[in-house]
C-alpha cells in the first residue's frame, strides 16, 4: 500500500493558519495595528474601504524595515519579538507568533513600503496567495504602509460568510477603539470610505475615552488607581446612575494588551455590589500592569485570554480598588424607606408614543420627589410619611371582606346547609363568567390587578392569566413598529424648537443608516454634522416631554445589541424601539391601563411571545388549582 502523508504545500497551511488568525476584516485590522504599535509608532493611520472588504490599509510612522526583513516578514514563524523558549514568559509586546502577515498575505493581496531612518530608499514588496509578485526599491516616507486588497479572493467560501458592511465595520471600530484606548500616547485616526470617522491626537486615558465613546462620558467616569509591589491598577469606572442594560463598554487590559475575562468582570460586579440596579452593567476601562512572568498570554490565536499565576489575587486587588475609587468619590448606596418602587413611574398612557415618552421621561418630573427627605420641612416631612405608612397598610387591605352579613345569614337558612354553618360568599358569586371566545380578556366583570408591579392576574373562564407586563407592552410595540415600518409613515409633530442630539463617532454611522426607518416611525431627525443631529419633530401621538438624547442612545444600545441577529433592518428598528420603549418591571397600573394593556396583546398577531422569546403570559387552570390543595 502507497505512503499516504505527505507535507502540505506552504500556500495551504498558511490558508489553514488564517483560519485561526484571520476570521474577519477586524482581525487583520488588530493584528497590523498591533504591529505598527511594536515598531515604536507614535501616529498610526487606518482607512478602511467597504468595511475591510476591499481595503485595509494601515500607515505608520515606526522604525521601518530592511529589505531583508521586509521579506523574510511574510515567512510563518518570522518573528523579532522572540529568540527562545524562554522569551514566551517575558513578552511585552502585542505580537509575537510571527502568523499575522503569513496569514494574510495567503488570502488576501498586499502592497508594502516600508523604510528605515537611516536608508535612502525603501522597499515594495508585492504578495498574493502566498506568492510573491514584486520586490523592487521605492521612495517612501519613514514607517511602513501596509494595504491589504481584496480578503478572501481566493477563498470563496470563507467571504461569503462575511456579515453585512454594517456588522463588519462594527467589528472593525470594536478593535481600533480597544488598542486606541490602551495606547493614549499614539495618534490614532480612521477613516471609511473617504470619510474620517475618528481622530485621536495624542494625550491622556480620560481624553481618549472622551474621543471615542462621545463628551458625554466625562461626566459619567470615576478615576480609579491603586498600585501595589505585585500590580497596578489604573483607569475608569462609571457612576452607578449611568449603567445601561446593554454590554459594550466594559474593558479590560493587562500590560496594555485588550483581554477578556468573566472572572475579572464578576469581580467588578462585585465591587458595584447593592449600587446597581438588576441587570445594568457599569461602564469601565480598566488597565492592570503585572510583570509578564506572571501571566500567560500564549493561550489562545486571539491572545485575549490570559492566564494568571494567582487569579484570586488579582480578583481581590481589583474589587478592592474599585470599592476604594467609589468611596473616595461618595459614590455610596442611597436607600428610600418611604418610596414604594414604581409609584414615581409614569403609567401607561393610551397611545403607543406616550408609552415610550413617559417611560423614558425624567424621574424627577411630576410627583416624584414625594418621598425625598427635606432637612428644612422635617417635621412635615415626618407627619407625611407616617400618614403615608397609615395610608399603605389600609390599602394592602383593601377590599378584603371576611363575608357578606346579610348573604351569611339568608344562606345559612338554605335548606341544604347544617344548622349552624356559616356560608362564605364573594361579592363576585353571581356575576357572568367570562367568555373569552373573543378574545375579551380585559371585559371581566373581576377587575385585572397586579403583583409586586410586574405582572398582571387576568381572570378567565377556565381559571385566569399571569401576564408578564413588559414582554407583553414589547410584543405591542413590535408588531405596531413593524406595521409603520412596512406599511405606512406615521404622522410627526414638529418642534416648535429643534433639539440637538450628539451620539459617539462609533455610533454615528449606525444611526446614519437607519435614519430612513426612524422617519418613518414619525421621528423626524437629521443629520447637522459629524456625530451631531437634530431632532425636528416627534411622533404625533407622542405626549409630555422626553429626554430626546435619552432616546437616541437607548434606541442605538438596543439597536446594536440586534445587529448581529439574521433579521432585516425593520426587525431591528422594531425590536430596539419596543425594547426602549415598553413599559418595564416595577412600573405601577392602574386598572384601565391594564384593561388596555390586555385587549391590545390579544389583538396582536402574535400574542404568546415577546419579540426577544420570552412568555408574554402564562395559563393557570381551575382544576390543577383545585387538585394542588386537595388531600
Amino acid at each position: 500500500m502507497a505512503d499516504v502523508i505527505q507535507l502540505l504545500p506552504d500556500s495551504i497551511a498558511n490558508q489553514i493558519a488564517a483560519g485561526e488568525v484571520i476570521q474577519r476584516p477586524a482581525s487583520m485590522v488588530k493584528e497590523l495595528l498591533e504591529n505598527a504599535i511594536d515598531a515604536g509608532s507614535t501616529s498610526i493611520k487606518l482607512i478602511v474601504k467597504e468595511a475591510g472588504k476591499t481595503l485595509v490599509q494601515v500607515i505608520d510612522n515606526g522604525c521601518g524595515m530592511s529589505e531583508t526583513d521586509a521579506r523574510m516578514c511574510f515567512e510563518r514563524h518570522a518573528t523579532s519579538k522572540i529568540r527562545e523558549s524562554k522569551d514566551l514568559f517575558a513578552i511585552r509586546t502585542m505580537g509575537f507568533r510571527g502568523e499575522a502577515l503569513a496569514s494574510i498575505a495567503a488570502i488576501a493581496q498586499v502592497e508594502m513600503r516600508t523604510r528605515r531612518q537611516t536608508d535612502e530608499l525603501g522597499t515594495r514588496i508585492v504578495m498574493e496567495g502566498s506568492e510573491l509578485k514584486t520586490q523592487e526599491a521605492c521612495q517612501c516616507i519613514t514607517g511602513t504602509n501596509l494595504s491589504i486588497k481584496n480578503l478572501f479572493y481566493n477563498v470563496p467560501v470563507r467571504r461569503r460568510f462575511l456579515k453585512s458592511n454594517t456588522v463588519e465595520m462594527r467589528h472593525i471600530m470594536d478593535e481600533f477603539q480597544r488598542i486606541a484606548i490602551a495606547n493614549p500616547d499614539i495618534f490614532f485616526s480612521l477613516h471609511h470610505n473617504n470619510s474620517e470617522v475618528f481622530h485621536l491626537p495624542a494625550g491622556n486615558l480620560r481624553q481618549r475615552l472622551v474621543g471615542i465613546w462621545g463628551t458625554n462620558v466625562n461626566k459619567k467616569l470615576v478615576p480609579l488607581s491603586e498600585e501595589t509591589d505585585v500590580i497596578k491598577i489604573y483607569g475608569f469606572i462609571g457612576k452607578p446612575q449611568f449603567s445601561k442594560r446593554t454590554r459594550g463598554e466594559q474593558l479590560f487590559f493587562v500590560n496594555h494588551r485588550f483581554i477578556k475575562s468573566g472572572y475579572l468582570n464578576h469581580a467588578v460586579m462585585a465591587a458595584y455590589e447593592d449600587l446597581l440596579q438588576k441587570d445594568t452593567y457599569p461602564l469601565y476601562a480598566i488597565s492592570i500592569e503585572m510583570d509578564p512572568d506572571r501571566i500567560d498570554i500564549n493561550v489562545h490565536p486571539t491572545k485575549q485570554e490570559i492566564k494568571f499565576d494567582d487569579e484570586r489575587l488579582v480578583y481581590n486587588y481589583l474589587k478592592v480598588a474599585i470599592r476604594h475609587a467609589l468611596g473616595q468619590n461618595s459614590i455610596t448606596p442611597m436607600l428610600d424607606f418611604d418610596q414604594e418602587v414604581g409609584l414615581s413611574q409614569p403609567t401607561l398612557a393610551s397611545s403607543f408614543g406616550s408609552r415610550i415618552n413617559q417611560n423614558q421621561a425624567s424621574p424627577n418630573q411630576g410627583n416624584s420627589n414625594k418621598g425625598n427627605y427635606n432637612p428644612n420641612n422635617s417635621a412635615d416631612m415626618d407627619g407625611e410619611r407616617d400618614a403615608n405608612n397609615l395610608k399603605n397598610w389600609r390599602k394592602l387591605y383593601e377590599g378584603v371582606e371576611m363575608f357578606d352579613e346579610a348573604e351569611s345569614t339568608s344562606d345559612s337558612e338554605d335548606d341544604n346547609t347544617p344548622d349552624g354553618a356559616i356560608t362564605i360568599k364573594s361579592k363576585w358569586a353571581k356575576a357572568s363568567e367570562l367568555d373569552d371566545v373573543g378574545n375579551s380578556f380585559s371585559t371581566n366583570q373581576k377587575a385585572p390587578y397586579q403583583i409586586h408591579s410586574k405582572y398582571i392576574v387576568s381572570h378567565i373562564k377556565s381559571g385566569y392569566l399571569l401576564i408578564d407586563q413588559q414582554a407583553a407592552h414589547e410584543r405591542i410595540l413590535f408588531e405596531h413598529y413593524l406595521f409603520m415600518l412596512q406599511d405606512q409613515q406615521a404622522p410627526t409633530q414638529k418642534e416648535l424648537f429643534p433639539k440637538s442630539v450628539t451620539v459617539s463617532p462609533i455610533q454615528a454611522p449606525i444611526l446614519r443608516e437607519i435614519l430612513p426607518q426612524i422617519n418613518l416611525l414619525g421621528i423626524d431627525i437629521q443629520e447637522k454634522e459629524a456625530g451631531e443631529f437634530v431632532i425636528h419633530g416627534m411622533p404625533a401621538d407622542w405626549r409630555g416631554t422626553t429626554d430626546e438624547q435619552k432616546l437616541v442612545e437607548t434606541l442605538l444600545q438596543q439597536y446594536q445589541s440586534n445587529i448581529d441577529l439574521d433579521l432585516g433592518i425593520n426587525e431591528k428598528i422594531a425590536r430596539s424601539m419596543a425594547r426602549s420603549g415598553a413599559i418595564k418591571k416595577g412600573q405601577s397600573l392602574t386598572i384601565p391601563e391594564m384593561k388596555e394593556l390586555i385587549d391590545q396583546l390579544f389583538a396582536c398577531e402574535t400574542p404568546f411571545k415577546s419579540p426577544f422569546g420570552r412568555n408574554c403570559f402564562i395559563t393557570y387552570d381551575l382544576d390543577e388549582l383545585d387538585k394542588s390543595f386537595s388531600s
